[in-house]
């Protein structure tokens, strides 16, 4: 159960935050959010607040914001229709009925003769009783569509994706997987409040209670002057001496409230893979300062985004294979075996799930972020935008391709787990 816990909530952050992203800079740029969701498929939960719903999907796949003008307007007001109207003080329609008129009495009915709800707003059409004259209504920009007694905001075109600047459309898009850097560097940087950022000295840090060090007199904050003989200046002199030393007797000289002393340590033999190496059980000295701990965050930040990107260099060139990829099963059996050895571990698993995401989304495949950035930058580039029902179709098909990929990594790590 605390490994469902767990998941649930890594997931949740990591979408929740991505999607925050994208709805904070559409929000600036004056884009109509319609729906903030956590998850695909249907819906579990929801709720609105201002413009925008708020849902939880069953699915735990991804999320989505949805800016209206992403997707054709599903309403549409043609010549011909009967609707009817409610107006606000300032005698603009303000509610648009289109069926169960009967449920509104004080609702204007009107024969449609002609609309234009995103440039123009108006409606112009034939009021019930007095259909010898053509009359025009105002409509509000922030008016409403009433189908089956649901409210549905109409986006004027001020309102939507496309009627923003190419900047404006590619920081709303970049804005999803920057959330996921940023939250990473936030996490990391706790870490290193509360564990201490790690420091490049020759001074023990903390020891463990089985290792050679502690049992050989050594211990925490002492200074290695020397080892063998041969002078240390940084932990990772340190270290390499250790390692390269398996089973072998050192002479350690260390400096403890200003006095020199000397200890004869033996490093345990350890196997790293096919390597054994010497290990005398102590950790690197560590910072808890916060400038310590921020600049900890930053570097920890960039060397997991450069071994990712390591990563997915091996996979197109096919020293990685597919197999070893990881969908949602794979990350959740990790998330288990990572809970199991702490909660600071989980953290720093979520960070990396986090800069994984932000990495995967900026990948220039269609559906994805990244894909939809290279179409916003090849706009750019040509100084008009690419056909829309093209690019919904590429974008279809990538998404096609994508869910099959989930499939096929979902089934390799159902393979690999329990078969």
């Amino acid at each position: 159960m605390n490994t469902v816990i767990a998941f649930v909530l890594i997931f949740g952050a990591l979408v929740f935050f991505h999607e925050l992203g994208h709805l904070i800079f559409a929000n600036r740029a004056g884009i109509l959010c319609r729906e903030f969701a956590i998850g695909f498929g249907p819906k579990i939960l929801s709720f609105k607040k201002n413009e925008t719903v708020y849902t939880i999907r069953l699915l735990p796949i991804g999320g989505f914001v949805r800016m209206a003008g992403e997707d054709p307007e599903v309403i549409e007001v043609k010549p011909g229709h009967n609707v009817g109207l409610l107006f606000n003080k300032g005698n603009k329609v303000e509610k648009i009925i289109l069926n169960n008129k009967e449920k509104y009495p004080n609702a204007r009915i009107v024969e449609v003769e002609n609309a234009d709800l995103e440039h123009n707003m108006f409606i112009s059409g034939y009021e019930l009783g007095e259909e010898d004259f053509l009359k025009r209504f105002d409509v509000s920009e922030t008016s409403y569509f009433i189908v089956d007694g649901q409210e549905v905001q109409i986006a004027p075109y001020n309102r939507q994706f496309q009627s923003k600047s190419v900047g404006q459309r590619i920081a709303a898009i970049f804005a999803g997987p920057l959330m996921n850097f940023i939250l990473a560097l936030v996490i990391l940087f706790t870490l290193g409040l509360i564990q201490g950022a790690p420091v490049d000295d020759p001074r023990l840090g903390q020891l463990t209670d089985d290792g050679s060090a502690k049992s050989s007199g050594l211990q925490e904050g002492d200074v290695i002057h020397s080892i063998e003989g041969e002078s240390t200046s940084s932990w990772t002199e340190v270290v390499t001496i250790i390692r390269e030393n398996p089973e072998k007797e050192l002479t350690f000289e260390v400096e403890r409230g200003g006095e020199i002393l000397s200890y004869e340590v033996v490093p345990k033999a350890a196997k790293v893979g096919e390597e054994t190496i010497g290990q005398i059980g102590a950790y690197n000295p560590v910072d808890k300062s916060f400038i310590s701990s921020i600049k900890y965050g930053f570097i920890e930040t960039y060397t997991w985004t450069k071994e990712i990107l390591f990563g997915f260099g091996k996979l197109i060139t096919g020293q990685f294979s597919i197999d070893m990829l990881s969908g949602p099963v794979g990350i959740y059996d990790m998330t288990d075996k990572v809970a199991e050895s702490g909660s600071l571990n989980l953290l720093r698993w979520a960070a990396l799930l986090s800069i994984n995401l932000g990495i995967v989304n900026l990948l220039p495949l269609p559906a994805l972020d990244g894909g939809r950035l290279l179409f916003l930058f090849i706009e750019a580039l040509r100084g008009k935008p690419i056909d829309r029902q093209k690019e919904g179709i590429v974008h279809f098909i990538g998404f096609s391709l994508l869910m099959l990929l989930m499939l096929v990594v979902t089934w390799n790590d159902i393979q690999r787990l329990f078969l």
